[in-house]
């Protein structure tokens, strides 16, 4: 990787309005030495994906709690897809039942973080699989 700093945007979807757990992921991101960008609460998958381009962010990660993951993530990895951001990875933590997993890395997730994961897992896996795919981050 060269000296540019892994940008990460951190994205809280839909109607879920807790956002501590996306708070101290971005902290720890940041400490890690990321640039993180935070977009807020209530973000649409198109506030999301449009916030990716235009921040040319490397890592979209998204905390979903609301029990929506169904419905919300598959829209920000189509959007993503239709933008042309098939360099950028897309991970999510929060609320995602074991059942549903799969079939949302199918759609293109890449990661799924639940509760107990810690901040050093979510910070090793950004850095190992940024460097493998985005050629943005070399």
């Amino acid at each position: 990787m060269s000296d540019r700093k892994i940008r990460v945007l951190v994205a809280k979807p839909g109607l879920d309005g807790h956002d501590r757990g996306a708070k101290i992921i971005a902290r720890a991101l940041r400490d890690a030495g990321m640039e993180v960008i935070y977009t807020g609460l209530r973000q649409t998958p198109e506030q999301i994906v449009s916030a990716a381009v235009q921040e040319d962010v490397h890592v979209i990660g998204i905390s979903i709690l609301s029990g929506a993951h169904n419905t919300i993530l598959p829209r920000i990895l189509e959007l993503a897809r239709r933008k042309g951001l098939q360099d950028v990875l897309i991970i999510a933590g929060g609320i995602i039942p074991d059942v549903d997993i799969p079939s949302l890395k199918k759609a293109g997730l890449s990661e799924v973080f639940q509760p107990g994961a810690s901040t050093q897992e979510i910070i090793d896996f950004i850095l190992k699989n940024v460097e493998r795919k985005s050629p943005q981050a070399s």
